[in-house]
């Protein structure tokens, strides 16, 4: 089986809470996108900015305690305006011409739900035009979950993958995060 590569940008807004134990009470869609039981995740690559840091470091600290086989790689990638379409994109092609995939090797998968909407419209296009060789994945809390993210075996998200080839989509059965 191959590994899988998640690449997708650290939710200053939604993958932000409390420095606490109420952490497990908010969904997390990068904490969350780990937690699937059919949906192995090998290695994340988590863009952020240098301004979080800390935040990055928490979210990859939670991330192993609910899936220690994920290795979490940090990559800081810093916007003077990151609702510039013109800086992002180009910020992330030269992000994507430098970055050793190998496609023959690993799936990647390209997260979508985190970072503005300008990254988010970036990342699409840059997948489409296979600059990023992967498939799209868009996260979202599981409806009535009450976008709880962690509690029990309840649904802590659903996950959805498209692609031109005719792949099946990554499941949508969430992970308990470890006691």
């Amino acid at each position: 089986m191959r590994p899988t590569v998640v690449i997708g940008f650290l939710g200053s807004t939604l993958d932000a809470s409390k420095f606490g134990p109420s952490r497990w009470s908010k969904w997390r869609p990068t904490v969350g996108l780990t937690m699937h039981e059919d949906l192995r995740v090998d290695q994340l690559v988590l863009l952020h900015g240098s301004q979080h840091q800390r935040l990055a470091h928490y979210v990859a600290e939670d991330i192993a305690s609910v899936s220690p086989e994920t290795q979490v790689r940090p990559h800081i990638l810093d916007f003077a305006d990151p609702w510039d379409f013109e800086e992002v994109y180009g910020k992330l092609l030269d992000f994507a011409r430098a970055y050793p995939f190998d496609p023959d090797a690993a799936d990647y998968l390209v997260h979508i739900t985190t970072g503005t909407h300008v990254a988010q419209i970036c990342l699409f296009l840059l997948t489409e035009a296979h600059y990023l060789p992967g498939r799209l994945l868009q996260t979202q809390p599981a409806r009535g979950s009450g976008g709880v993210a962690g509690g029990g075996a309840s649904s802590t998200s659903t996950c959805r993958a498209t692609t031109a080839s005719p792949r099946a989509s990554p499941p949508t059965a969430p992970r308990a995060p470890a006691s």
